[in-house]
């Protein structure tokens, strides 16, 4: 098992036949942020939403916790569902940020790493502030935490509160101290070749409204011939606003590298 997580992490699997598609969520939400996905994706992949620790139905976390210990998690959740297959690997926000670090743990893995909402931070002031929030307000600052992910427009809909509702709705499964962990295993800098030496197919997908937006052009150019698609209007979780097209373009990237089969 990876170390400093209290036990093998919660996941839920759509679709039956084809390749393998793993999708890692951001804070503060859980796996159910890829329903729509999961539901499109379904139709030619077998996919599989992971929790990380502290969200959804995930165990808790212990002091010392890693991005390479999260990272390991999650390649445990997918060898569980499908022994011995190689994925691709799909995130947002602090998912996208765990993608390299799967990839670097099993390369011959990593089919393709699809990230959104997502930039390159290297001074990651937003970790302060983000445990700060949850240090004052408790597991209960999920709730405004979610509409921050959302561009202002999208805010206003009744789908963006019914999010917000559902994932709250879990917070008895959550736990604080367990995301305040995650977000300081976040705040620790990527080794010097973190993203030049990623060595597979890789593309950025970001919504205009979102506060990363510009840091993912600054990402782009870290990571070898990496590609990038804008989804305007959208905010950080840009395939819960815009799921017609973040779907659209991750076909088409899957597509123009041959890992697309129907």
């Amino acid at each position: 098992m990876a170390e400093h997580i209290d036990g093998p992490l919660y996941y839920e699997c759509m679709g039956r036949t084809g390749p393998v598609m793993a999708f890692v969520h951001p804070n503060p939400m859980d796996q159910s942020c890829w329903i729509f996905q999961m539901a499109h994706m379904s139709t030619w992949f077998r996919c599989i939403a992971i929790d990380i620790p502290g969200y959804g139905r995930s165990p808790k976390a212990r002091d010392g916790l890693t991005m390479k210990d999260m990272a390991e998690a999650c390649w445990e959740a997918i060898d569980t569902a499908f022994p011995n297959e190689a994925a691709v690997l799909v995130g947002c926000s602090v998912g996208s940020a765990l993608l390299p670090y799967m990839h670097h743990a099993r390369p011959s893995k990593t089919k393709a790493l699809i990230m959104s909402g997502t930039g390159h931070t290297p001074g990651k002031e937003f970790v302060a502030r983000r445990i700060k929030n949850y240090r004052e307000r408790g597991i209960h600052y999920r709730w405004d935490y979610t509409f921050e992910d959302l561009s202002p427009a999208f805010r206003q809909t009744s789908l963006a509160t019914y999010f917000a509702d559902m994932f709250v709705e879990r917070n008895s499964h959550a736990d604080l101290d367990t995301i305040i962990r995650q977000f300081e295993a976040l705040s620790v800098p990527e080794a010097a070749d973190h993203f030049s030496s990623i060595r597979c197919p890789t593309t950025i997908l970001s919504g205009s409204e979102d506060g990363t937006h510009q840091a993912a052009f600054a990402l782009k150019e870290l990571i070898p011939d990496c590609e990038m698609q804008i989804l305007h209007g959208a905010g950080h979780a840009c395939q819960i606003e815009q799921p017609w097209l973040f779907d659209r373009y991750m076909v088409d990237f899957l597509k123009s590298h041959n890992l697309f089969v129907k």
